[in-house]
């Protein structure tokens, strides 16, 4: 056992190792710590950051569609040369539709083989080879979206997708200038390539759109923080205040049943207890009467419906021998005195009418009508 002497040293050791301490600076913000500086960036790895290169080899396989093979095989050869430089093999297999990279001894950086891996499955989502060769670079990445599965009704997944699109690619245009990223949208995937912070923006308004909200709300929230980020002293405060709040309107309105069920009025009180059969034979004076005298009741109720049923049978089948109802004759007005044709003198107009002759005046009529117009002209003067 150790003697208590030998012990105190080492408490009097870690005393003025505690009191050696330097305190932590209590006027730093924290705020200054988690953020970058301007203009920074991390530097290039390099072959001395690894000389002696990894240890085994890894390797990346992926199948692409087949209206992509005619594309891939004119590029290939630029695919190649990229990932050469960074001591990478590439093959291109047509037979089984795959691509496949994998690292050499030459290769020194250990992350180069999953960029590789990306670079393939932008090519073969129909990502075209200028802006998939971006992925080999340490401050770009990507992000493959599958959005197939998020809708199952066709007809509505295609109308979601062209929604993401816009007219003329307009939506997708503006989300690529507000998030510095390229933005493919193929089938059932959309790929994106840019930076880390882009492509978070990018997931969060490609699953809202299939959510079914619009993108242009999103694209409005990116505005508003795109220009509270050039603010300096906003940066370390929250931006709730100045984003707008969207609230959800839903547009079908809940089919109202045809009939309507009123409440009834609340009352302490049950209901009355309904009678019983027996209450009833009891107030009728059923209940009394022997079995014959009721068993003659009921055949008499029995034919008296029978007797009303032949009754109503027997007037619908009359009503086809009733004649129907005649039009009353509307008696011809005797014509009135007063609107009498005179025939008589008529006949006088036509009688004159034919004697008048068509075309020019005759010698006589010419004299009498120049006699006339003279006199008017002496009674003028």
């Amino acid at each position: 056992m150790a003697s208590p002497s030998l012990e105190r040293p080492e408490k009097g050791a870690g005393k003025s190792e505690y009191r050696n301490q330097k305190p932590k600076p209590e006027n730093q913000d924290e705020s200054e710590l988690l953020t970058v500086p301007d203009g920074w960036k991390e530097p290039a790895f390099s072959k001395e950051d690894n000389p002696r290169g990894l240890l085994e080899e890894s390797s990346f396989a992926t199948l692409f569609p087949k209206y992509r093979e005619a594309y891939l095989k004119e590029c290939w050869p630029l695919v190649q040369k990229a990932l050469n430089e960074h001591h990478v093999n590439a093959t291109l297999d047509l037979i089984e539709g795959s691509m496949t990279v994998c690292t050499t001894k030459k290769t020194f950086d250990p992350y180069i083989i999953i960029r590789a891996r990306d670079l393939i499955k932008l090519l073969a989502r129909s990502v075209s080879f200028e802006q998939a060769v971006r992925i080999l670079h340490d401050d770009v990445a990507c992000d493959i979206i599958k959005i197939g599965s998020l809708v199952r009704n066709k007809e509505r997944f295609v109308k979601r997708r062209q929604r993401l699109i816009g007219p003329k690619g307009s939506t997708l245009k503006a989300l690529e200038l507000l998030t510095n990223c390229y933005i493919m949208v193929q089938g059932n995937t959309v790929s994106a390539i840019g930076p880390f912070s882009g492509l978070k923006e990018v997931r969060k308004v490609v699953l809202d759109t299939m959510k079914n909200i619009h993108p242009i709300y999103n694209i409005k929230s990116l505005m508003i923080k795109r220009e509270l980020a050039k603010d300096s002293e906003l940066r370390s405060q929250s931006w709730e205040r100045f984003l707008p709040q969207f609230k959800h309107k839903n547009v079908n309105k809940r089919k109202e049943p045809k009939k309507k069920t009123v409440k009834k009025e609340y009352t302490p009180f049950p209901p009355p207890q309904p009678e019983s059969q027996i209450d009833k034979e009891l107030a009728s004076g059923e209940y009394f009467l022997k079995a014959n005298q009721k068993k003659r009741q009921k055949m008499e109720a029995i034919k008296a419906k029978q007797a009303e049923a032949i009754s109503k049978r027997q007037e619908e089948r009359n009503k086809a021998f009733i004649p129907p109802k005649e039009k009353p004759i509307v008696k011809p007005k005797e014509a009135s005195t007063e609107t009498k044709i005179d025939v008589a003198s008529i006949k006088e107009k036509v009688k004159k009418a034919k004697n008048k002759k068509l075309g020019a005046l005759t010698a006589e009529e010419i004299a009498l009508k120049m006699e006339a117009d003279e006199k008017k002209k002496k009674k003028k003067k």
